[in-house]
């Protein structure tokens, strides 16, 4: 057994200290990407009714836009939890817009938002202007939460963790 060489003995002490810089490297990317607020684009919705909804209309309140179809399976599983989430912090200050992509028949969606009686706005996407606006939607669901000052602090790709979205939305409602 040859004895250690002093440069042997300190290479896995270089080794530990690089790690640990290149992990609070990342915690510090990590934390300024988190933090960086995205603003939301800046769009008018069409109501079933023909409402006009603008972005600007909306700020001073957390928004929720959800981009579903009637055809899509999860859309339609999460609906009756979006429907208790909002009426959950409407009084609080939440707004809703379900935004129905473009490939959805128009028919088939004012059926669906009748017979279940949906609670808040549901939007027409009828050229996917929206969803473009939006990153370019293609998946849904797809869901953003937006705050007070009109900036996207949480995307959902798929049904979200229900439990986690309202702690967000309690924070979001506070500030």
């Amino acid at each position: 057994m040859q004895p250690q060489t002093p440069a042997a003995s300190r290479k896995p002490v270089w080794t530990k200290a690089l790690a640990v810089i290149v992990i609070l490297v990342m915690a510090v990317i990590g934390f300024f990407s988190l933090s960086a607020k995205e603003p939301a684009p800046n769009v008018t919705f069409t109501g079933l009714n023909g409402e006009k909804i603008t972005s600007e209309s909306l700020r001073g309140k957390v928004v929720m836009v959800n981009f579903w179809a009637t055809s899509c399976t999860t859309c339609v599983h999460e609906m009756p939890q979006m429907v208790e989430t909002y009426n959950k912090y409407k009084g609080k200050g939440l707004e809703f817009v379900a935004v129905a992509m473009s490939y959805d028949p128009p028919n088939y969606v004012l059926n669906y938002a009748q017979t279940r009686n949906l609670p808040f706005k549901v939007a027409l996407d009828a050229q996917g202007d929206l969803a473009k606006s939006f990153g370019d939607v293609k998946l849904t669901p797809t869901t953003y939460v937006i705050d007070k000052n009109g900036n996207i602090i949480k995307r959902y790709i798929g049904e979200p963790e229900f439990a986690a979205l309202h702690q967000l939305l309690e924070k979001a409602l506070a500030a």
